[in-house]
């Protein structure tokens, strides 16, 4: 890796406002799939770092965020499971 491409991209994400942080966010989770599929592998790792960053000052901010009860370990175990043609 270059030195070019070690160097931080963006804002620091401490730096961003609550309303940039969350638009920061939802840009950068739109583009990981485009990314993961056809960037270079230097763009998937700035991509990666990039996305751990803002992800890391989201949770710092937001402690105490609320978490729905089907994206926890209990919850996935007490969904139904699909059958075929289900989806």
């Amino acid at each position: 890796m270059t030195q070019a491409e070690k160097k931080p991209r963006g804002i620091d994400a401490g730096s961003l406002g609550e309303h940039e942080l969350i638009r920061e966010l939802e840009t950068i989770h739109r583009s990981r799939h485009d990314t993961l599929l056809h960037g270079s592998p230097a763009a998937l790792s700035a991509h990666t770092t990039r996305m751990a960053q803002l992800e890391e000052e989201y949770l710092r901010r937001h402690p105490e965020r609320s978490v729905s009860p089907g994206r926890t370990r209990a919850g996935a175990r007490d969904r139904p499971e699909a059958g075929p043609g289900t989806g």
